[in-house]
């Protein structure tokens, strides 16, 4: 299966990270929204292969949001099944209401940035969103299960 996520992080502290070549950045406690694309041969594989890095099981740094996933707690993440690029118009959604951070996780594309900060769980606001982008066919899964 393939299509667009959204990961819902929480981070329990303040911290300062430096994020590949993007630099150092401070990312306070909070909620943190980051969208990602599955269209690839993998589909949402990828969201398993996050869920690896944050756990620890997987120590490889290949994206932006590798560099914060070790440091963060997954609350879950929402698929939207679609063979339809959703990435970029689920950014320009979130980009409305919430706050981003600067060129995070959207150097392959023109938009400010795909990791949104909000100070508390917004989750069920989000998943209302990808229902309404995805045709009320999003999925949530959780981390272990």
């Amino acid at each position: 299966m393939k299509g667009t996520y959204i990961l819902i992080l929480r981070l329990n502290n303040n911290i300062d990270l430096t994020i590949g070549k993007l630099g150092n950045f401070h990312f306070k406690s909070g909620y943190y929204y980051y969208i990602g694309s599955a269209l690839g041969t993998g589909g949402f594989k990828r969201v398993t292969r996050h869920f690896n890095v944050a756990s620890g099981k997987n120590s490889t740094r290949k994206w932006h949001i590798d560099h914060l996933l070790p440091r963060s707690e997954v609350i879950c993440s929402v698929l939207l099944p679609t063979g339809e690029a959703l990435e970029c118009k689920a950014a320009q959604t979130l980009m409305e209401f919430l706050q981003f951070i600067p060129g995070f996780g959207c150097s392959d594309c023109t938009c400010k940035s795909h990791l949104f900060f909000h100070e508390s769980n917004i989750t069920n606001d989000l998943i209302r969103i990808a229902n309404k982008l995805a045709g009320n066919k999003s999925i949530i899964i959780y981390p272990g299960i």
